[in-house]
């Protein structure tokens, strides 16, 4: 759906982007990762046209990215930027018809929403009024209430307690399977296994790490299994080299053990970023 390709983005001495490419596919969750600094805003913002590139192009359906194409897309920024002396459903309303919606269609939308996200009640009170965590759920049902095909998030996560942040995974999976395209960049590495398909880690300025999430993991993994089994009433837990599996499996039934559970040791998306920006190597 969306290609980058060949992306240099330098800000008087410093080169933001450094000859970034990175392929999105249609209906998928794409994770934009890396260490602060590494450019994936800029990127980002790239992609919105807000800026352009110095060299390189940017594609969305195999054509070049144009300014036409911006109501195509939905843009939740990390820094958030809400009018705080405006009532809440009004500056929704604003919103809304900003992205070409009718004042009927935007208000049968956002009632929708604000009944699903349980905030009704706050129509009428300022933004000022409003929570971190509140004021983030008005700004992520404004970025998507015109149905784009493209959203991005930019640490969407951030101001949610634990329970808002699972409502707000929920919801962009249903987003996803309505068909729904989503870019989003963020450093919580428990939410990039949970929702990601594929994942660029950008660091200095270059992709270092691209590919399926689930490949990855298992491109580094530590080739070993845990194998918990009982015998005799009592319980083990060993870590077995996965080319010994079979002979050890076959030596725990003769001596009449129970096998509970064998799994594949993989490392989390956590310890894969971490090895990947301090060793600074591209994959």
């Amino acid at each position: 759906m969306l290609e980058v390709n060949k992306v240099t983005k330098s800000f008087a001495t410093h080169k933001a982007l450094d000859n970034v490419s990175l392929t999105v596919k249609r209906n998928t969750i794409f994770g934009l990762l890396g260490p602060n600094g590494a450019g994936k805003t800029t990127l980002i913002r790239i992609i919105n046209s807000i800026t352009a590139p110095d060299s390189g192009s940017v594609t969305l359906h195999g054509h070049p990215l144009t300014l036409d194409d911006t109501s195509k897309i939905g843009y939740l920024p990390e820094e958030r930027g809400l009018y705080r002396k405006m009532k809440v459903g009004e500056q929704a309303l604003y919103l809304a018809r900003l992205k070409g919606l009718s004042q009927s269609e935007a208000n049968r939308r956002l009632h929708r929403w604000f009944e699903k996200f349980d905030i009704m009640p706050w129509w009428n009170k300022k933004v000022e009024e409003l929570s971190k965590g509140m004021a983030q759920k008005i700004q992520f049902i404004t970025t998507i209430l015109h149905e784009p095909e493209l959203l991005i998030f930019d640490e969407p996560f951030s101001g949610f307690d634990p329970v808002n942040a699972e409502l707000l995974k929920e919801e962009i999976l249903n987003l996803r399977d309505k068909g729904a395209t989503i870019i989003f960049s963020t450093h919580n590495m428990d939410s990039v296994e949970r929702l990601c398909d594929d994942i660029a880690l950008i660091n200095k300025s270059q992709i270092v790490l691209s590919g399926n999430v689930s490949d990855i993991r298992q491109s580094h993994s530590s080739g070993k299994h845990t194998l918990n089994y009982s015998i005799n009433g009592k319980t083990y837990t060993d870590i077995v080299p996965s080319q010994n599996i079979n002979d050890t499996l076959q030596t725990l039934l003769n001596q009449n053990a129970t096998i509970i559970s064998l799994n594949e040791q993989l490392p989390t998306m956590n310890d894969i970023f971490i090895q990947t920006v301090k060793c600074g190597s591209i994959n």
